[in-house]
């Protein structure tokens, strides 16, 4: 019985902070690190996205509800970002390539305080996809990345 109320205690206590690693390098993304916190960079996010012509169509993250149950995480958001432009071109040219849109900005809260931008090239998430249609979605690819290294520029810089 002893056991049963100590492990019932034990699961019933909040857990404590969880350490996470900052989002470094790594092949086929873009990563920019900044000296923004977690939510004036998520703020700078937004506006440069709408600023490039770009939506914001879906927004996740389990800073907030991880909060609730008691856990407390870095700040981490997922942002969906795309246009209906784009969305209507590439599904001319390829349906599969449309499970990555919309394309996701990363936005990860560092151990110091700061916050990284991140976000696989859509040019890497597309590329798959280009041998069966062909040169014109590698140049909406290419469109995107300019696009995306834009709204990273944007956000990231002071």
């Amino acid at each position: 019985m002893f056991r049963i109320l100590a492990a019932l205690l034990f699961l019933s206590l909040p857990l404590t902070a969880q350490e996470v690693s900052d989002l470094s390098p790594r092949d086929g993304w873009a990563v920019h690190s900044t000296d923004l916190d977690f939510d004036t960079l998520v703020e700078r996010t937004g506006a440069a996205v709408a600023d490039n012509g770009m939506a914001i169509v879906t927004r996740a993250g389990p800073t907030g509800a991880a909060a609730n149950r008691g856990i407390t995480i870095p700040g981490n958001m997922v942002i969906g970002v795309f246009n209906n432009d784009f969305a209507v071109r590439i599904l001319r040219l390829s349906t599969p390539a449309m499970i990555h849109a919309p394309v996701r900005l990363y936005v990860t809260e560092n151990a110091d305080g700061t916050a990284t931008l991140s976000y696989i090239r859509p040019s890497t998430l597309l590329a798959p996809y280009v041998g069966e249609a062909g040169v014109e979605l590698s140049d909406a690819a290419s469109e995107l990345d300019g696009i995306f290294a834009a709204i990273a520029e944007t956000a990231a810089t002071r």
